[in-house]
């Protein structure tokens, strides 16, 4: 998994950047949101990413923050949502708005994205509304700083969920080892999980 690129911004597009990496080019799908970030003519640019193996393709998509990222791995988690409407999303509205209008049950605003019907837009809601406010209150609790502990809590899920554990009883397990653990590391989260 490639987990960020840093390197020398070659060539900036509204869909994609390529990323000169000690002399190896890499193409990375970006949102809006991500566009706007970059500065023209930035020598050194760093970008989250996440990268999509499908059987006919790899697709590696980059982030300017990585709650970015991680709205973008939720989006993608929900039944219809695939990475290219997820892209869609993120370059419509920020991630703050998105989540608003997931919390606040906001149909009409999440419909108004190009390519989301009805019922796509209510299975977002359906599927995110309690992970976002979980997430939300998580952060209002100051645990720690949002990147650094939904980070955490991310990094951990991903690990559990690819050695099997059922994705809801592992969010379950890191949300009350988070709080009997504030400071516990990612690899003391997932053995902490795994017992």
């Amino acid at each position: 998994m490639i987990a960020y690129l840093q390197g020398k911004l070659a060539h900036k597009d509204r869909t994609h950047v390529i990323i000169d990496v000690n002399g190896v080019g890499y193409e990375v799908k970006i949102s809006l949101q991500t566009y706007d970030s970059l500065a023209n003519g930035l020598e050194s640019i760093k970008l989250f990413t996440h990268l999509q193996i499908k059987e006919d393709s790899h697709t590696l998509v980059g982030f300017h923050s990585m709650d970015e990222k991680f709205l973008f791995l939720d989006l993608i988690s929900v039944s219809g949502i695939g990475l290219s409407t997820a892209l869609v999303m993120l370059s419509s509205f920020s991630s703050g708005e998105i989540r608003a209008a997931i919390m606040n049950e906001n149909i009409g605003l999440i419909q108004s994205i190009k390519g989301i019907g009805s019922k796509t837009a209510q299975r977002v809601i359906l599927e995110l509304k309690d992970k976002c406010k979980k997430d939300a209150m998580f952060v209002e609790a100051g645990l720690a700083s949002h990147d650094q502990s939904y980070g955490v809590k991310q990094e951990a899920l991903a690990a559990l969920v690819t050695l099997g554990i059922a994705r809801g009883v592992a969010e379950k397990s890191l949300d009350s080892l988070i709080k009997s653990n504030p400071d516990a590391s990612i690899e003391q989260l997932i053995k902490l999980a795994l017992r």
